[in-house]
């Protein structure tokens, strides 16, 4: 089907059946394919709304709905990064996709190092927007906050826009309770798998974010060869996320041709 999202650009909208998993997925765009895997509570549209018509202009862009998240729909089980991971790779296959870059935010981006660290050969290269790979990643108190989470502190922002797309809206809930637990769950993701991944890696936070300066230098001393880019601003708001959007401000503005000459650039980790 073809519609029209909050970006008001054209996208072709489809499912495909992966894991046995009804998977939701948007193509934006031509080009060099560039997978977008959006943040914990989000959607498609709440994540990149704002960045998905820069990068359709010069690539084909591929975002796609995770477990349980908007549009696609759940299984009995509890989510998983690796899970997340393996279901990415599943639809890339579906889709007869050789390799893609991947670019996650928050909670993707942690999907993104595990589609890295088990699907290497499907990643190109890898965008980290604000990615966890340790505890010891966020500022003190944050896995307290994580332990006490309820859907009344889940920003609204992220409800409406989960309630606008979801085809059953009382799955927020569902939603909201899986991925609290996988963050209360959460554990390291080894040095050595980490090191392992061979996929040329841009990471960025914001200065104001929840993960820590220091977590992505550590993250970036990891990725050996991987280039690090802290901006101005809280999580997210260097896409526009939307829960950071201000009338003033446009951040993916600059990041995206950031984003871009990364991309495009000739990287001796290919040789």
């Amino acid at each position: 089907m073809t519609s029209t999202n909050q970006t008001d650009h054209t996208f072709s909208g489809n499912y495909a059946n992966v894991n046995g998993l009804n998977i939701y997925y948007e193509i934006y765009g031509q080009g060099a394919p560039l997978v977008l895997i959006h943040g914990g509570g989000s959607t498609i549209g709440s994540s990149f709304g704002r960045t998905i018509p820069l990068f359709a202009q010069n690539r084909q862009v591929i975002a796609v709905e995770l477990q349980a998240h908007g549009r696609t729909g759940d299984r009995d089980a509890d989510l998983s990064f690796e899970q997340d991971a393996d279901d990415v790779a599943a639809l890339l296959q579906h889709l007869k996709l050789s390799q893609a870059d991947v670019f996650g935010f928050s909670n993707g981006a942690t999907t993104t190092l595990q589609l890295a660290i088990r699907h290497p050969a499907l990643v190109r290269k890898i965008i980290l927007g604000s990615p966890l790979a340790k505890r010891s990643g966020v500022p003190e108190g944050f896995w307290n906050f994580m332990n006490q989470a309820n859907l009344e502190n889940m920003p609204e922002a992220l409800k409406e826009a989960y309630r606008q797309v979801a085809p059953d809206p009382n799955g927020l809930q569902t939603m909201h309770d899986r991925d609290a637990k996988r963050m209360q769950q959460f554990t390291d993701i080894p040095d050595a798998l980490l090191q392992n991944i061979k996929a040329p890696a841009l990471i960025i936070i914001g200065d104001k974010d929840v993960i820590t300066p220091a977590h992505a230098l550590e993250l970036q001393r990891l990725l050996d060869g991987s280039e690090l880019a802290i901006i101005p601003g809280t999580h997210g708001a260097y896409i526009d996320e939307i829960t950071t959007i201000q009338p003033s401000r446009k951040q993916s503005e600059f990041v995206v041709p950031m984003i871009e000459r990364f991309l495009d650039k000739h990287s001796i980790k290919q040789l």
